[in-house]
């Protein structure tokens, strides 16, 4: 493609060192550059690209886009921000191929990779092909293994080489994470969104976005930019629903569901057992049962979401419901390991996420059994959360094991006061701290009794730890199986 074709929909301040060169490909590491790229020269947290943009042109970049002027004779496309405006050239350079699939964009605090994994199914059910692009990665289809995409949200050029891969694959559906950093950072800037839908609200990066309605507002990015024909779906028993029912662009039709609240979609008469999460679900007057193989009153919600995205895409409730009672937990979301003790490996790492698996582990506890919940928080991130989750898992266990998770460049033993200081307990047989996580799983064995359930939270899918000079590979699933090998669940 050549340059001037790449910019005909860009905003340009200027063009320097003008010429027509042809763009093969799009970079913004210095060390991946290929010959024929336009190298980008972002601004992040801890560097700047163009410090790097000689090196881009040394290894190959015939073009750069960029903020400033540099002393480098190639082509300078100088912008107002290439942090904001990657995603124009992204989407320009591989033809806007969202426009060629039914994209579905899951946003939220808590649920996303969950819903986007079960809208997945629901379309699959109604024979149609779907992609799925998360967290764990992107699935071509749901017997797909992931591939990696190092971000919730992958940056501009990966995301878009992904959709035009996906539209080569003649895959017509996408279910897609978007995180409030991808919508604050535009790298879904040029995706056609058919719909979207929202999950809840709760403290989560506010170690990025300092303010919850600076989050909300992230967030709301996704609903304003929605198409006219689409659709949007809203849980109605969040406190943030109107404000985001608020934003929604005229001509785009507004879903709702809720279970405390008058929805759309409804869950009434719900059941949970150690086999799941039974349910009425009322769907604008019709009544329908529903049995899920997951668990949890989280899962009813992420089911509800998904289910009223599916009527909102166009498919029948039957087979979305279908679809949904089909489908077993996603990796490491109250994913169990173990039956005696019942053993509950989860992803939750906000202070709503711990309180909704404790509350449904509780569900599961036996009377004469105890709920263990281990936990930690991350390093390098929103510190006042840190209290917060040690008060929960104080009010909401029985036992509470305070461990590390990611302590990044902090100090372990610093997080872990952090946590401490919102529990009140003092009972040292309640409360155990152990910096090490392996040693503090393995300390489980000791602790938990054959009728007590046992939840360690806060990494779930992740098999890797970040400390301070190294990243080790590290599974809480992997570790609790070692421990409690007795009756295994695969």
């Amino acid at each position: 493609m050549k340059l001037s074709e790449l910019l005909k929909n860009i905003k340009v301040k200027k063009v320097l060192n003008e010429k027509d060169v042809e763009i093969t490909g799009i970079s913004y590491n210095s060390k991946t550059v290929k010959k024929g790229d336009i190298f980008v020269c972002l601004k992040g947290e801890h560097s700047d690209g163009h410090q790097y943009a000689q090196m881009a042109v040394d290894n190959g970049a015939v073009a750069l886009f960029v903020e400033q002027e540099l002393a480098i004779n190639v082509p300078q496309v100088v912008v107002e921000s290439t942090r904001h405006q990657i995603a124009d050239v992204a989407s320009g350079f591989y033809n806007y191929p969202s426009k060629n699939i039914n994209l579905i964009g899951v946003t939220g605090t808590n649920g996303k990779t969950t819903v986007t994994h079960l809208l997945q199914r629901i379309v699959e059910k109604a024979q149609h092909k779907c992609a799925l692009i998360g967290t764990l990665g992107y699935k071509l289809s749901s017997a797909d293994s992931y591939h990696d995409a190092k971000h919730t949200t992958p940056q501009a050029p990966e995301l878009q080489k992904t959709f035009k891969m996906i539209c080569e694959q003649n895959i017509d559906y996408v279910a897609m994470e978007v995180s409030s950093h991808a919508l604050e950072q535009n790298r879904v800037g040029g995706c056609d969104f058919d719909g979207a839908v929202y999950t809840n609200l709760t403290q989560d990066h506010l170690d990025y976005h300092i303010t919850m309605s600076n989050y909300f507002e992230a967030k709301a990015l996704l609903f304003k930019g929605l198409k006219k024909g689409g659709f949007a779906v809203i849980n109605n028993d969040d406190e943030y629903s109107q404000r985001f029912k608020s934003v929604v662009p005229e001509g785009v039709k507004v879903y709702s569901f809720g279970i405390k609240n008058d929805a759309d979609v409804v869950a009434s008469n719900i059941d949970f057992s150690v086999h799941g999460a039974k349910f009425d679900c009322n769907i604008n007057g019709e009544v329908k049962k529903v049995n899920l193989q997951m668990n949890g009153m989280f899962s009813v919600y992420n089911a509800l979401a998904a289910l009223t995205a599916g009527i909102a895409a166009g498919f029948d409730a039957d087979i979305c419901i279908k679809a949904l009672e089909e489908t077993k937990s996603v990796d490491g979301r109250f994913e169990i390991v173990n039956k005696k003790p019942l053993v509950i490996v989860d992803y939750a790492h906000t202070p709503d996420g711990l309180e909704n698996v404790l509350k449904a582990a509780r569900e599961l506890t036996p009377k004469d059994g105890r709920l263990v919940c281990m936990f930690g928080c991350g390093g390098d991130r929103d510190a006042t959360k840190r209290p917060k989750m040690g008060k929960i898992a104080d009010e909401f266990a029985d036992i509470v094991v305070v461990t590390s998770d990611n302590p990044r460049s902090e100090d372990p033993q610093l997080i872990i006061s952090d946590i401490l200081a919102g529990i009140k307990t003092v009972n040292t047989q309640k409360v155990y701290v152990e910096s090490d996580r392996r040693t503090a799983i393995s300390m489980l064995k000791t602790i938990a009794h054959e009728n007590d359930v046992v939840v360690l939270a806060g990494k779930g899918h992740e098999d890797y730890q970040i400390l301070k000079n190294e990243t080790i590979h590290f599974d809480d699933r992997e570790e609790a199986r070692k421990v409690f090998c007795g009756t295994f669940v695969s």
